[in-house]
């Protein structure tokens, strides 16, 4: 069992890296970064991404490369302290199987909101609901609170309702607010299927008609099996839209400090 830390004496991100300077939406994994520092009571030094770039470019690339073109090749995860230090830890990205996954349930950690919806620094929790999902042959974790859903271990669930909308857990609620989702909303919109914050309860997985999850590292994924239960249909039509406009921000999300201006 790991540990648990002072939830405010860091805030993180993990961020998609192609190995060499650039990084997959830096600006609003940045943006996020400045939202949970706030809640957590951490002044970030002012110009903090030109460090994180400065350290980037110095940084040694992992041997092993994620070669999956549904996945980035590499992920940083860039922490900053509570006393303004920055830090940057590289780590070959996952690669996750083309399959549908299999998911176990797990209870979301006793934090209280809204430090519960950031990237804090008592992640121990996390860490352990991606354990134990190994230790039971599953793919990922999702966790739950009072039966409702509110995050999955290293994504965010999004489930296509049977009236035609994409919901996703609501921040208010402990889930973190997704940079992904965030990248892909638009498209997904566009394509015709409204996406909706709303309270996921377990009435509505079962009824839904499919379920993603979207996360820096794991791109999009389809969900199979919930504790061995089959969940919609899986692969249907949101993870085939939500598929293609990742495969869009893979080619065109990629920012570097020239891009950043001042």
């Amino acid at each position: 069992m790991l540990h648990a830390a002072n939830p405010t004496s860091e805030v993180w991100t993990a961020i998609g890296w192609n190995g060499t300077s650039s990084l997959l939406a830096a600006d609003l994994h940045f943006n996020r970064l400045i939202r949970h520092s706030k809640i957590l009571g951490i002044t970030l030094p002012s110009d903090f991404y030109k460090i994180v770039f400065e350290k980037i470019i110095n940084i040694e690339t992992p041997e092993k490369m994620n070669f999956n073109e549904l996945q980035t090749p590499f992920i940083v995860k860039v922490t900053i302290t509570s006393n303004g230090d920055i830090s940057l830890l590289p780590r070959s990205n996952k690669v996750w199987r083309d399959l549908p996954l299999n998911a176990i349930s797990m209870s979301m950690p006793d934090i209280s909101t809204p430090i519960l919806g950031t990237k804090h620094a008592s992640w121990h929790h996390y860490l352990n609901a991606i354990e134990q999902a190994k230790i039971n042959g599953a793919d990922l974790s999702l966790l739950f609170s009072n039966n409702f859903l509110i995050d999955g271990d290293r994504c965010t669930p999004v489930i296509l309702d049977n009236d035609g909308v994409a919901y996703y857990p609501k921040n208010s609620d402990g889930a973190l607010d997704s940079v992904t989702l965030e990248q892909l909303r638009q498209e997904i919109e566009i394509s015709g299927i409204p996406i909706r914050e709303a309270k996921i309860s377990l009435d509505m997985i079962m009824r839904s008609s499919e379920m993603i999850v979207l996360g820096s590292g794991i791109g999009v994924g389809s969900i199979g099996k919930i504790d061995g239960t089959i969940i919609g249909k899986p692969k249907g039509k949101l993870f085939q839209i939500a598929k293609k406009a990742w495969l869009n921000r893979l080619k065109l999300d990629w920012i570097s400090i020239e891009d950043m201006g001042e």
